[in-house]
Formats: structure tokens, C-alpha cells, sequence
């Protein structure tokens, strides 16, 4: 454990030196002026020149910038993977700030801010159902896995998360159906998601794509565990539907 957080300071202390250290704008042209020997160029040949080395300079900002990005990342993993879910939040989103089109920068958003909701309890013993704060992280989360998408259009775990945000936290279970039938298209064997999917179908009232959905479960996994849960769960819709 105390490795652990040995290397999480070690990151953290070398992303705080590169970017707490940063000059204002005035202070970088007036020591890349001196450096490069370029002030006020007028001519051809000094504007091609002072481009050029220009050029170079951006280029190292980019390496930079790129590099600090992968730190921030680093950091918020190791976050995540000692379950500090706030901070690896946090830290996921400063990546994003280097890396705006990173898919899985949203998605572990996402997964973080799901994770933040759990945690947002009531504790002022207001008697709410749910807090502000519970619900603002439900809808980071969302945006966080839609984006993800957006980059990715095939990205498994960003719409199998949305349909588990849908179903279970934001009781918007028609919203989950076609991101889990996008994800049953290419990946047809994920049965965790057709429990979910069978679950949004059961609660808007579809019982026959729920029970289809169960059978098959049923009769493709090799999990008696799986295979069970899916036969009691059919039954549920099977009476369900009788009962209309």
C-alpha cells in the first residue's frame, strides 16, 4: 500500500512541477525573443527565418503539452485503482484538457461520476430521494459516455454504461434500448448486457422482447448461475404479461 502511494506522489509532483511552474504569455515571447534572437522581423528572408524557428518551438510545446496529458492520466488511474474516485475524476479531467478527442478519457468520466453519485448520500438527513449533487453526477456521467461515443461509435463499455445509467440510476430505460442493441449487434455474446437490455424492455412494458430476450440468455450461456437468473426473470415477465 505504501508504494502505492509513493508513485501516486511521484505523479503528482511531476505534473505540479511541469504545469505550476508555467510563465505568463509576455514572459515566454519576451525569453524565446532572446533565445532565438528574433524581436520585430520585416524582411523576406528574417519572416521565413522567424517562422521556421518558430515551428520548432511548437513543436516542442506540443511534445510537452502531450506528455503532461499522459501523467494526468497516469495519476487518475492509479486513483482509480485505489477506488479514490474523486480525485481520479478530477485528474481524468485535466487529461481531457490535452487530449480533447481521447474516447476513454470520457469514459473513465463517466465511470468515475457514477461512481461520485453512489456516494452522494443525503447526509443532512433532509429526507430527499435523491440530492442535487447525487443527480449532477448521474448527467456528467451521461454526457461523459455520450461523448465517448461520439468519438467512438463502436465503443462497448461507454454503451453499456449508458444503458446501466439509464435502467438503474436515471429510471430512463427507453433511452438504454438502442444503445444496448447498437452493443448486442457487434459484441452478441455480452450477456450482461442483454440482462440489461431485457430489463429496459420488461419496464417499458415490452414482454415479449424481454422473455425472447431471457431465452436466449438461457439457452447461449455457459453459466448455470446466468442460465437460472434468466429463467426466474422470464417467469417474472411471463406473469407480468398474463396479469394485463
Amino acid at each position: 500500500m505504501k508504494k502505492k502511494y509513493k508513485s501516486l506522489f511521484a505523479i503528482t509532483f511531476a505534473v505540479f512541477v511541469l504545469c505550476g511552474c508555467t510563465k505568463s504569455n509576455k514572459s515566454i515571447i519576451r525569453m524565446q525573443k532572446l533565445e532565438e534572437g528574433i524581436d520585430h522581423p520585416t524582411s523576406e528572408e528574417e519572416l521565413k527565418a522567424a517562422i521556421a524557428k518558430y515551428q520548432t518551438r511548437v513543436a516542442d510545446n506540443q511534445l510537452a503539452d502531450s506528455q503532461v496529458g499522459v501523467w494526468y492520466k497516469m495519476l487518475a488511474v492509479r486513483y482509480l485503482d485505489a477506488k479514490m474516485y474523486g480525485q481520479a475524476l478530477e485528474y481524468f479531467q485535466k487529461a481531457i484538457q490535452f487530449q480533447p478527442t481521447n474516447q476513454n478519457l470520457y469514459y473513465y468520466v463517466g465511470l468515475c461520476a457514477g461512481y461520485m453519485a453512489k456516494a452522494s448520500l443525503d447526509y443532512k438527513a433532509t429526507g430527499a430521494a435523491t440530492t442535487t449533487e447525487k443527480y449532477n453526477y448521474l448527467k456528467l456521467a451521461e454526457s461523459a459516455y455520450l461523448r465517448a461515443i461520439e468519438l467512438e461509435e463502436k465503443y462497448g463499455r461507454a454503451l453499456y454504461g449508458l444503458g446501466i445509467l439509464y435502467v438503474f440510476e436515471l429510471d430512463q430505460s427507453e433511452k438504454a434500448i438502442p444503445h444496448l442493441e447498437k452493443l448486442l449487434s457487434f459484441d452478441t455474446r455480452n450477456f450482461d448486457a442483454m440482462f440489461v437490455l431485457a430489463r429496459a424492455y420488461y419496464m417499458q412494458g415490452d414482454y415479449e422482447k424481454a422473455a425472447s430476450l431471457y431465452d436466449k440468455i438461457a439457452s447461449q450461456t455457459k453459466s448455470e448461475q446466468k442460465k437460472q437468473e434468466a429463467l426466474s426473470n422470464k417467469k417474472i415477465v411471463l406473469d407480468a404479461s398474463y396479469s394485463k
